[in-house]
Parts: C-alpha cells; sequence; structure tokens
C-alpha cells in the first residue's frame, strides 16, 4: 500500500496492534488529519515531525502508520547520549578488542587474524540502515552476530519501513543536524564499506517526535513536515474525544464509566493548567485509569467507586496536584 486511505468516518480509522505487555495500546485511531499529514510526507519524500506534549499518542502514530500500510516498523528512543552516527551504525569495540586479544595470544596466521578482525565484523545497523535497505541490513547483522529489530505487528520489510525516531529533543544539536543530509540524499557509507546504504525501492517513511523540550533547529524544521498534536481544549469536546478512544481500547467498558474517567481528567488536566502543574494528565493518564479500574473491580457500581480512589495515583502525579487550588 503507498498510502492510507482516508476514512469517511468521523470517529477515524482504528488501527489493531499487537499488544506486548499488558500496559500496550492495543487500537490506534488515526484522524483524517493525520492520515492527510502521512500520505503527505510519504508522497514529499520528507521526515514528518510529529510535536505535542507527552502522552498524546505521537509514538502510537508512527506505529499505527506502519501497521496501516502492511510496512516493517522500526524504532529508536533517543537520549541525551545519542549521537547522529549512532542511527547509522554502531561498532563493537569492546568485542574486537577482546577478539584481538585472543588473536595474538593463540594464532600465528596474521593474514587469516586481519581478515577475522576486519571492521564490518564489528559493525551493527542502526535503524536508519534497517529502514533504508533492510535486506543489507541484515547481511550485516548476521556478520556481526546482531539482532534484527522485532516486528510486532508483522509488518513486510519489501513493503517499505516506518522509522521511528522518537524524542528527538532530547539529543543535542548535533543529531538533528547530523540527519539533514542523509534524510535528504536517502544513502550514507558505512565505515569499513565501500559502497554506501540506499534507500530503494519503497522509500522509508521517518516519523520523527518530539516533546518541545528543546528548541529544533529551522534547517531541520524546513526539510520536515509537521503536524501538532494536541487534545481538545474545550471540555465537550474532550470528553467525547476521550470517550472515543476509551470505546476503542476498552469496547467492553460501560460508557457511563467511561464518560465519568473524562469528566474527571478534564477537571484535574484544566486545575493543572491553570496552576502549571506539568505534566498535564492526558491520553495516556486517562487509559491507565480505565485499565486499572477495569482490572480491579468486577461491575459498573464498583468500577465508579474505584475511579476515586485511584484518581491520585493515575490524574494527579504531582505532589502540588494534590492540593486543591
Amino acid at each position: 500500500m503507498t498510502h492510507i486511505p482516508v476514512p469517511r468516518s468521523a470517529r477515524g480509522l482504528a488501527v489493531e496492534l499487537s499488544g506486548q505487555n499488558v500496559q500496550d495500546d492495543r487500537v490506534h485511531l488515526l484522524q483524517a488529519r493525520e492520515i492527510h499529514a502521512i500520505n503527505a510526507a510519504l508522497a514529499a519524500g520528507r521526515p514528518l515531525l510529529v510535536r505535542g506534549e507527552p502522552g498524546v499518542g505521537k509514538s502510537q502514530l508512527a506505529r499505527a502508520a506502519a501497521k496501516a500500510l502492511g510496512r516493517a516498523f522500526v524504532k529508536h528512543v533517543i537520549d541525551s547520549h545519542t549521537e547522529s552516527r549512532d542511527l547509522m551504525w554502531s561498532f563493537d569495540a569492546v568485542k574486537r578488542l577482546a577478539e584481538a586479544q585472543l588473536a595474538g595470544a593463540l594464532r600465528d596466521d596474521l593474514v587469516k587474524a586481519r581478515a577475522d578482525l576486519a571492521v564490518c565484523r564489528f559493525l551493527h545497523p542502526g535503524p536508519l540502515w534497517w529502514a533504508f535497505n533492510w535486506a543489507s541490513a541484515e547481511a550485516q547483522a548476521t556478520l556481526a552476530e546482531a539482532a534484527c529489530p522485532s516486528k510486532p505487528d508483522g509488518g513486510d520489510w519489501r513493503q517499505g519501513c516506518v522509522l521511528l525516531l522518537d524524542e528527538i529533543d532530547k539529543a543535542e544539536a548535533e543529531v538533528p543536524n547530523g540527519l539533514l543530509e542523509v534524510l535528504g540524499a536517502r544513502e550514507f557509507t558505512p565505515i569499513g564499506h565501500d559502497r554506501p546504504v540506499r534507500a530503494e525501492d519503497a522509500p522509508p517513511l521517518v516519523i520523527i517526535t518530539t516533546n518541545e523540550e528543546r528548541v529544533l533547529p529551522d534547517a531541520f524544521l524546513r526539510r520536515c513536515l509537521v503536524l501538532h498534536l494536541s487534545l481538545p481544549e474545550e471540555e465537550t469536546a474532550l470528553i467525547a474525544f476521550l470517550i472515543a478512544r476509551g470505546r476503542a481500547h476498552f469496547p467492553q467498558a460501560n460508557v457511563a464509566l467511561l464518560r465519568k474517567a473524562a469528566e474527571m481528567l478534564h477537571a484535574d488536566r484544566a486545575s493543572a493548567v491553570h496552576r502549571q502543574i506539568r505534566p498535564y494528565p492526558g491520553q495516556a493518564e486517562y487509559l491507565d485509569l480505565l485499565r486499572a479500574v477495569l482490572g480491579m473491580a468486577p461491575d459498573l457500581r464498583n468500577q465508579k467507586k474505584m475511579l476515586s480512589a485511584i484518581r491520585d495515583y493515575t490524574l494527579r502525579k504531582q505532589v502540588d496536584a494534590l492540593t486543591p487550588p
């Protein structure tokens, strides 16, 4: 599939995911505006930068896009230690040193020892390598005895890949700047290789998320399409938004329970916004609240009681939020 069909229903496109853990979100509702942004990024051949507060569904959107497109999903979470090279390849210097010491102690055949210590034998493909050219990355991983990415939703890399670079704002400016040429040229040459790794056949869809903790370079922003995700601000719209997601994730739940939880979240979120107590409770906290209640109470009456009992643990995570304004 080269693009995602836009649903006629205002509810959006429900994409079912394979939950690996109990707390995993099993369903993601792709809205029409999100699908348009994904399709536009595919057509333009540009990365899609998804902006928004934590817990609004940025990372889940990338995985849902991969499932809807039938593509393999590759994820890499960026942190303060990430360098741009890490996204292309990593070099296992420790293993090479250990084998060099062993070779020096046991072997007299220098030619064979040099071949065994060739740089390419210790080169692990990074997420961009897998996204650009899965077959090449797989061959390199076999040579270096490195692991392949898991494919939680069974996507086919022959249809292309969706690469999620999560939380790029955690990295230094060198990382987004270092990605400009690679993403623009869709190729890079790993150390120890004389041929570049190129994005062939179906170019990857690169989705990059930011929680807005750090300003991104202007040159990087110009080379991305940008999708802003946010929760509705108006009470009725926010409650309807949350109920729709609650029904998608927990179809067995009573609508009255979903509404009560949504009303609680709206009240606590409005208080947190007014008092500037971050992080604001959002969609992730709403789903956690429902997941906990449904797992702890068997009937609607007890479920409603349990909402109030565990509200402080799910919706009011900062100490200041426990004190009324």
